[in-house]
């Protein structure tokens, strides 16, 4: 197990709190033509087996999350309608007041002629619950050996939990142990022990979400069984006490008072708002859109971040993968292919294929009245991108350093039903 524990550690604290958008999700056509094409590409390759670097999985995870990345761009930017240019001319929203309210523009560029922009002013955050323990001194012991339980309540299930304290345990190892038990259950609570400035800790447990029903008067709440000890041990804990309640955000919308249980919430389908503190009293923030200019600057960025991350990522395993070098000649090529076209608008790329921008350049570019030349050629290399990466996507395992066992017959090739990809299952192979 330790093999898959490696590549998942890595993958949960590396792309872990990464939100997922609605270009990761997909038709039951598009996935069945993935695993077509999967098995097609299993189909034609040779029998191999990989060489257990130290980084083989950490270089497959980062393949298939750099094109993901560039994948998503691309979907974004190919929203708008057909034409030349109007991939990149989707609208990006802008807040005057970032630190009191950030917004993106998810709709499309045609609900973006209905709203031209909109006040909102920010009266309260959304807000979790928080129980928060007893703060005890860390290497004492407060509950006698044994066992306790507790139940603990949500707003749809009950639950219920046990825990042992030995006779070695002390204060901060059993809250440890809680925070770890309750953390690993996967029922929508953070749990953490806390330190004090005396140096006393104690056990705070937390909401995932935030803000609560009208019919509601808790997000969770624990109780001890009904024995004595159980009593004794959550008394002592203090574990059942709500030091923070669950509130719901509150703010102002044109000056019309509305409410939302999250601080993330859309407005009309079209704009995706977080709120990130307070407004003054008085001063809204004000929710637009970009210039056409500006916004369709700020998308070929984004474009152009995403195709220099997946240079990043070859270039950062060129040591230990020395096969790594195919995906950044692969990548690469894309912007070399289409230099001269990229250069006269602005989009500078290097002698390793790296992209910076020249924004004034740029802007200059897009604005003109052969902007349509320009932004056909960026329509071409999004395209040759994108295929790029979907090849990369559907097998990062030809960009790792492996051994070749056999080649298969040529015209006689069979599928092989139990590796239709071997990333899928690299992190189970201990005989490679």
């Amino acid at each position: 197990m330790a093999a898959i524990d490696t590549a998942y550690n890595y993958y949960l604290s590396t792309y872990g709190k990464q939100s997922a958008s609605r270009y990761d999700s997909h038709k039951k056509s598009e996935l069945r033509s993935i695993y077509n094409n999967i098995v097609k590409i299993n189909k034609d390759s040779p029998l191999y087996k990989i060489k257990h670097s130290g980084d083989v999985q950490k270089f497959a995870i980062d393949i298939k999350e750099s094109t993901r990345l560039i994948k998503n761009v691309i979907a974004s930017l190919s929203d708008a309608e057909e034409g030349i240019g109007n991939a990149f001319q989707k609208k990006i929203a802008v807040s005057s007041q970032e630190d009191v309210v950030s917004a993106d523009f998810i709709g499309d560029n045609k609900e973006s002629e209905e709203t031209d922009s909109f006040l909102i002013e920010v009266k309260q955050l959304a807000s979790s619950q928080i129980n928060l323990g007893n703060f005890l001194e860390k290497n004492s012991l407060s509950l006698r050996p044994g066992s306790y339980s507790f139940d603990l309540e949500n707003t749809s299930s009950a639950f219920e939990f046990q825990f042992t304290v030995n006779s070695d345990d002390t204060n901060y190892t059993t809250q440890l142990k809680l925070s770890n038990l309750i953390g690993n259950a996967d029922i929508g609570l953070k749990a953490s022990v806390v330190e004090d400035q005396n140096g006393l800790s104690a056990l705070q447990i937390e909401s995932v979400s935030t803000g609560i029903a009208p019919d509601e008067n808790y997000l969770f709440s624990i109780y001890p069984q009904g024995t004595r000890d159980s009593i004794s041990a959550i008394d002592a804990l203090g574990i059942d006490h709500v030091s923070q309640e669950a509130g719901n955000a509150v703010f102002l919308l044109d000056g019309m008072e509305r409410s939302a249980y999250s601080n993330t919430f859309t407005i009309n389908h079209a704009f995706e708002l977080t709120l990130r503190g307070l407004s003054e009293e008085g001063n809204p923030a004000i929710i637009g859109f970009k210039t056409n200019a500006d916004a369709m600057a700020e998308n070929i960025q984004t474009l152009v971040d995403s195709y220099n991350s997946i240079l990043h990522t070859a270039n950062k395993y060129s040591d230990s993968q020395h096969q790594s070098v195919k995906l950044y000649r692969d990548m690469s090529s894309t912007a070399f292919t289409f230099q001269n076209s990229l250069e006269s608008m602005g989009l500078l790329v290097d002698d390793k294929g790296e992209i910076s921008i020249d924004r004034a350049l740029l802007t200059e570019s897009v604005s003109e009245d052969n902007a349509e030349e320009h932004l056909s050629v960026l329509n071409e290399f999004k395209n040759l991108l994108n295929t790029k990466a979907n090849n990369a996507s559907l097998d990062p395992m030809k960009y790792v350093d492996k051994i070749i066992v056999t080649y298969k017959n040529p015209g006689k090739t069979l599928v092989t039903p139990y590796i239709t990809s071997i990333y899928s299952g690299m992190m189970m192979d201990r005989y490679c």
